[in-house]
Formats: structure tokens, sequence, C-alpha cells
């Protein structure tokens, strides 16, 4: 008799439900698995059948055939091993249980322990999705499927304790769910510790209110990487809507802290800058999250820009406009969201002194040239600010005199974050750096002076019609810092000095 019951697969972002089909019928002792596996999945009758001895059960002495439907989608990874274990005792006769309300995962050790799989949250939002009541999961990804509301999340050790459950010989207790807790972020280092450069802070705050990207450029040791990494202390809180979309980003590559079901604090991804395309974008036969993935709804850093291979950068331009990135392979599609901030620092020559006030550069003009142009027009259009980080005087690195706090910056920062989430509530994006050209003069009103100025500096400055709505993106962030409705020329005044650093470079 045919035995079903029901697994998850996964496919880039989205998990999908799997009908584990078992039909033992002629005498034999063969085990086939058919529905398009991959080796990890053909590997799992080995892994079964040495579980089957270590539990008690003689080894089947029929030839089994294990469906895994739908059949045209490629089955990838060992997630299927316990529902394969499962549906052979029933087919065999050594179990008799109604499981139809239940979904298995979990890869098996050879003496029938259950070991952690990838991607467990997307799977149990699945689970919930298609009417699953009873989800059975390995106990290292119980309390990360917990998050689910709506769904009883059964973690196991091992094969025998499922057995004894179905049997009735021993109680499994469903974990209660689990819900964010709310931290006190510490952090070892602190905007406080930052002298001077008190306009290189100022940006990192407009661009933490608003998520957007941002360009240092300057000399060596002038703290454009100390003030990066520092960019995290101010970062506004995650919703939980983005906990659960960055969390399953997280669980889909395995690199969910221990311990911790959910992603609490916005990601800070610093990939060096020898990495390839395919490791800022993903990549691999059924493609993986990508650094530019794994830093969605935080932050992207990439020190030393110039020094990133040209196609690596150039990957950069179509994520940061749309926010997704899809990657394309033979047999597949795979889209993941990209909603970053990137945070990029650069040296304005190759030797670093190139408009230093007291060192002199060695470069000439065709190098400096040569290497700023590493950086190309398209990809600087779509940096929000423009930064120059000069060097600090000794008068501000010797003064007692103890800069503003992260903490007291960083409330100032969910203020004009909780403005915009009022603002768009229920459009479909939730900072200023998201809002459509379409909807730009309805949520971005200008007085009558501001647009004056506005007109005057597109002029003066040939602006891209690109520039100019990220520059007004910019100027409705500062008013939202102001607590202001309305853009007043002070805000479009201070959003054209974060937009105006490329001409003095670039231009020349």
């Amino acid at each position: 008799m045919i035995q079903e019951i029901k697994s998850m697969g996964l496919f880039g972002m989205e998990a999908y439900c799997v009908n584990v089909e078992a039909d033992a019928y002629l005498k034999g002792n063969s085990l086939d698995i058919v529905g398009l596996p991959d080796a990890s999945v053909k590997e799992a009758k080995e892994r079964v059948v040495s579980a089957l001895r270590q539990c008690g059960f003689e080894t089947p002495t029929k030839k089994i055939i294990v469906n895994l439907a739908p059949a045209n989608i490629k089955k990838v990874g060992s997630v299927y091993d316990l529902p394969i274990f499962i549906t052979i005792l029933l087919a065999v006769g050594s179990l008799n249980a109604d499981l139809k309300d239940a979904a298995f995962i979990g890869e098996l050790s050879l003496n029938g322990e259950l070991r952690p799989a990838n991607g467990v949250l997307p799977m149990a939002l699945c689970a919930k999705r298609n009417g699953v009541r009873r989800f059975f999961v390995p106990d290292a990804n119980a309390h990360e499927a917990a998050v689910v509301d709506g769904i009883e999340i059964y973690p196991l050790k091992n094969v025998q304790q499922l057995i004894r459950f179905i049997r009735q010989r021993e109680d499994i207790q469903p974990l209660p769910r689990t819900l964010p807790q709310k931290e006190d972020l510490i952090y070892p280092v602190d905007f406080s510790d930052v002298r001077g450069q008190s306009i290189a802070k100022r940006a990192l705050e407009i661009a933490a209110a608003g998520s957007h990207n941002v360009l240092f450029i300057g000399s060596p040791g002038t703290g454009k990487s100390m003030l990066a990494k520092r960019l995290p202390t101010i970062l506004p809180d995650l919703t939980f809507e983005e906990m659960i979309e960055t969390s399953q980003i997280h669980s889909i590559a395995g690199i969910l802290p221990e311990g911790k079901p959910l992603v609490t604090t916005r990601p800070f991804r610093s990939p060096h800058h020898t990495v390839s395309s395919a490791g800022l974008s993903g990549g691999g036969s059924v493609p993986r999250p990508g650094e530019v993935s794994l830093a969605h709804n935080g932050v992207l850093f990439m020190d030393e820009l110039p020094e990133f291979d040209r196609s690596a950068m150039e990957v950069l331009r179509q994520p940061i406009e749309d926010g997704t990135i899809t990657i394309s392979r033979a047999n597949a599609n795979v889209t993941y969201p990209c909603s970053i901030m990137l945070v990029a620092a650069m040296n304005p020559c190759p030797c670093g002194y190139f408009g230093h006030p007291t060192r002199k550069c060695t470069c000439s003009r065709q190098m400096v040239s040569r290497y700023l142009s590493k950086v190309s027009g398209p990809l600087l259009d779509r940096l929000d600010l423009h930064v120059e980080v000069p060097p600090v005087p000794f008068e501000s690195l010797s003064e007692d005199n103890t800069a503003e706090t992260s903490d007291v910056i960083r409330q100032r920062v969910n203020q004009a974050r909780q403005f915009q989430q009022e603002r768009f509530r229920g459009k479909g994006f939730f900072s200023n750096s998201r809002i459509p050209s379409s909807m730009l003069s309805e949520i971005c009103p200008l007085d009558d002076k501001a647009k004056e100025i506005l007109k005057n500096t597109f002029d003066k400055l040939g602006m891209s019609a690109r520039a100019y709505d990220r520059l007004v993106k910019v100027a409705r962030t500062i008013a939202d810092l102001d607590r202001s409705e309305v853009i007043r020329p002070k805000h479009i005044l201070e959003s054209i000095q974060f937009r105006s650093l490329d001409r003095k470079y670039w231009s020349s």
C-alpha cells in the first residue's frame, strides 16, 4: 500500500511543499529514490538504511520506491532523510499512524541522530501556509521554527524518540512560540570615540535615518573605516517584519547565530576587496545568497572601493536601485531581497594624498585620473551622500570635550524612522531612500525658496535625473530629523552639500 507524508523543500527564498511517497511491492532489498533528486538526496538511502538497523528494524525485504513530488522540481539537500525514513516504516507496516496533518524535515546520522538543517524558518512559514498543524524538526532548529505563529513545532533529537512518540510511548511537547526579546545593545565602539569629523558624523546620521548610501573619500588615517564601523551603533531598530525577512536569508545561508532564532540587529557585512562578483551577488548551481543579500536591511561596507574588481562593483548597480537581485542559472532563476545601505570608502589617489593640505601627492595626473575612473559614473550616481573626510587637526585630537554618544544619535534616528513608517504605512516601503519617483512630489513637498535653490543647483551642476531624485530624498530625511513636513531651504542646502564632491574629483 502506498504511504505518503509531507516534507518541505527550499529553492532560493521560496519554500515549497514536498509529498514523500513510498511503495513496497516486490520481494527484494532495493531502495530507489525518484522525483528529480540531487546527489545528496540519493545518498539518503544509505543513511536511512543504517538508521533503520540502529533502531532495531530489519532491513526491508521488499523493493521500495520512494517518490518526491512534485517531480519537476529538483530536490536538493539532506532534509528529506527523516520523511523518507518514516514513509518506509509506514509502507512496510512497521508503523501505523495518521500523519496527514504533519510535516517532517531533518538529516539523519548513521545512528539515527538528527542534525540541523538550513532554511528551517522559511520552511516553517510554508508549512503553515499549506495547512500543516504539526512540524517535526531537528532539536537544534526548533526555536528558529517556533518563531512562526499558528503551527506546533516538535523538536527531535533522534528517530527513536519520534518512533516512541508515534507509538504513544513518549510524549513530546511542542515548543511555545519564540518571540524576539528586546536587547540592551552593547557595542565595543561608540561615536563618542571619534574626535572631529563633525560633517562625516552628520552624514552617517542622515544615512542611518533614511537608509541612504554613502561614499567617504579622504587620505589614509583620517577615520573613514573607523566611522563606518561605528555606523551599526546608530542604526534604527529592526521591525518584526524586517527580523523575519533578514532571518530567512541568514537561515538559508546557515549563518544564524547559535541560540538566536532571529536576527535582531541590522547586519553589517564588510567583504574584502578580493571578493568575486559571485561572492557579492550570490551563486552556485542552486544559487545561495551573496554578501549583498546577507546585508539585507543592514549595511554593506566596501573599504578601498577602487581596489574591488570592476565587475564586482558593477554588480551593485541594479540591486542598489531595485532592492532585489536575481541570479540566473541554466536550470534556475532565484531572486533574493537586498535592500541595503551601501557605505564605501576610498582614497583620492593611489598614494592617498591627492588634495592633502600638508603632504605632497606623488601621483601623476594620469595616475589620479585612472584611479578615480575605477569607480564608474553610474555607480557614483547611486551613492546619495558624497563625504570628504579631511585630516583631523591636533587641537581636535587632544581636546578633552566628549563627543555625542551613539545612544543620543540613535534616538534621533529612531524618531525619524518612526515618521517614515507612519508616512509609508501600506505603501510597500519603509524608508526615504525607497520613495518611488512617481511619489516624490507628493511625499517631498518643497517650499518656494527651496524649489528655486534646487532649480539653480540642478542647472549649475548638470545633474542627472537620478541625482536629482536622490538629492530630494536626502533632503526629505534631513527635514524628518528636523521634524519638518515641508522641505525648507536649509534642508535642501545641506543635501546639496553632500552631492557636490564628485565634481571636485571626477570632473577634473
